[in-house]
């Protein structure tokens, strides 16, 4: 039994285990302790609650997981901008939806690969470079106005409100949106050569770079991959709030950041699972929903809760890693005698 479990926290899935144990643990607290909160359609709501973060989360975990001290704190600013730059649009100009929709994902494309270039080629740091990004997008968006700006475009807000019904059910287009981005986003990690060459990258750079992967390409596709994810993120943050402010998703980013490494991604690289981040933004659903039922408190109590979760994984994460450390050392250890042994043979 203690080898079974020695074995188990060892392995690279072992925090995606404890994600969602501590998944089913609150959501069924929540059942215990509300009556109603047991119901599919709160499950939903999860989903639709929370899509746009969701989405940008997933690009983060991709940047996270590269490693090099891989980190994009510009996503919280891309959505406000992205959410700008639509109102802007469909207020001043006469440019179809699906148009002002392109141009945001192409905005979202173009602050990911500026953060890709000076950090895969000019080898600047990560945590500064998306920095100076999170400000000049924060600022960017102040400028075109520091007053909300409404969307009054009846065919966005048809997008907007749509929804997917079965039975007494629903769930909006921005949570099937996020759905498909997750899927994608697992099946790239997992099944394509991009994918393969993103873990090589975050877990050991020099062995990636001597097995031939193009490394500095990977680094900067990760950035591109985030700035897109955060800009379809403020498209679908844009349904919710149907109009662009300068004040838009603030502290997105460090919400992105502890979902994704409560679901499970290493901040040293090398690590994670997107089904994983998914249910680290479940988790903090689930604990704002429980808040929401009780009624008397503080939606920051979410924040408390989160920090402390985010503490508990980090040092978690970083005894599982010395555990599976001293397993490689002991497996090694036992390997070479076991030759020295073949050898006097």
């Amino acid at each position: 039994m203690g080898k079974f479990f020695s074995n188990l926290a060892a392995s690279p899935m072992f925090a995606f285990y404890v994600t969602a144990a501590l998944f089913i643990i609150l959501f069924g607290a929540g059942s215990i302790a509300f009556e109603g909160f047991f119901s599919l359609q709160v499950f939903l709501n999860l989903f639709i609650d929370n899509a746009p973060l969701i989405i940008v989360t997933c690009g983060i975990t991709f940047a996270i997981l590269s490693g090099g001290g891989g980190i994009d704190l510009s996503v919280g600013s891309v959505v406000a901008i992205s959410c700008m730059t639509l109102a802007y649009l469909m207020r001043d100009t006469t440019l179809s939806p699906y148009i002002c929709m392109v141009i945001v994902l192409l905005i979202g494309i173009a602050v990911g690969l500026l953060n890709g270039i000076l950090i895969a080629y000019f080898k600047l740091q990560p945590f500064i470079v998306t920095l100076g990004t999170m400000f000049l997008c924060r600022g960017l968006t102040a400028i075109i106005s520091r007053e909300s700006v409404a969307i009054n475009n009846a065919e966005y807000s048809d997008l907007a409100f749509m929804s997917f019904e079965f039975g007494d059910y629903f769930i909006s287009l921005g949570a099937v949106i996020a759905l498909i981005v997750v899927v994608i986003c697992t099946l790239v990690l997992r099944y394509t050569s991009f994918g393969r060459g993103v873990y090589a990258v975050g877990g050991n750079e020099q062995s990636a770079r001597l097995m031939g992967l193009r490394v500095d390409f990977i680094r900067v596709m990760v950035y591109v991959i985030s700035g897109f994810c955060s800009a379809l993120g403020g498209i679908t943050f844009s349904w919710i709030m149907l109009s662009g402010y300068a004040q838009h998703a603030l502290g997105m980013e460090m919400d992105a950041v502890a979902s994704s490494v409560i679901g499970g991604t290493q901040l040293m690289g090398g690590v994670a699972f997107i089904p994983g981040t998914l249910l680290g933004v479940m988790i903090q659903g689930t604990i704002l929903t429980i808040i929401s039922f009780e009624g008397t408190l503080s939606a920051w109590w979410t924040k408390i809760v989160i920090g402390i979760l985010l503490c508990i994984f980090i040092v978690m994460q970083a005894l599982v890693t010395e555990h599976r450390n001293k397993l490689m050392s002991l497996k090694a250890e036992s390997t070479g005698k076991k030759d020295k042994k073949a050898a006097k043979a």
